[in-house]
């Protein structure tokens, strides 16, 4: 019988190393995800995913999480920001941290790409979200108790369920 060691650590090798152009990708017509480091890779503790607007697209409306923290990092061109009733310009090199119950939406108002690492802490199998987003906005036209369903059952509360879809009117 092995005996327990209680005073040492027992160190592991599961670190995980993405390289630029890997990971698995989504491309919707108004965004892109690539899945970074999933739930599956971190134990559900950790998300990230990088997100691609074309020009003038909507990332997200005005909406909350309840379980999650969610952290931009603006990595190229200008992102418009909405943080409870203020919007602002986050431009490269910007870190906004936004905690659960915070309103928050984000979209390209410009006409140049903007690119952007999303970290939802802990993830809460966010991957099923985009996925899910992916095929409800692909279809014609969106159906919006589907998008809600969707919403709600990975941790994203709309602020105004009238205005919720990722369209620009």
């Amino acid at each position: 019988m092995k005996k327990t060691d209680y005073f040492n650590d027992q160190l592991e090798s599961e670190a995980v190393i993405v390289a630029p152009e890997q990971g698995e990708k989504l491309e919707l017509e108004t965004i892109s995800i690539t899945f970074k480091v999933t739930s599956e890779i971190s134990n559900d503790q950790l998300g990230i995913y990088e997100i691609t607007l074309p020009p003038m697209a909507i990332g997200a409306k005005l909406h909350y999480h309840r379980f999650m923290d969610e952290t931009f990092i603006v990595n190229e061109g200008v992102l418009t920001m909405q943080v409870g009733d203020k919007e602002m310009q986050a431009h490269p090199g910007t870190v906004a941290y936004i905690p659960r119950f915070t309103p928050h939406g984000f979209k390209n108002d410009t006409n140049e790409t903007v690119k952007l690492s999303l970290v939802f802490n802990p993830s809460q199998k966010r991957e099923g979200f985009f996925r899910g987003l992916y095929e409800t906005l692909n279809e014609v036209p969106i159906n919006p108790k589907k998008y809600l369903k969707l919403y709600n059952k990975y941790d994203s509360f709309p602020v105004d369920t009238s205005d919720m879809l990722p369209i620009r009117e």
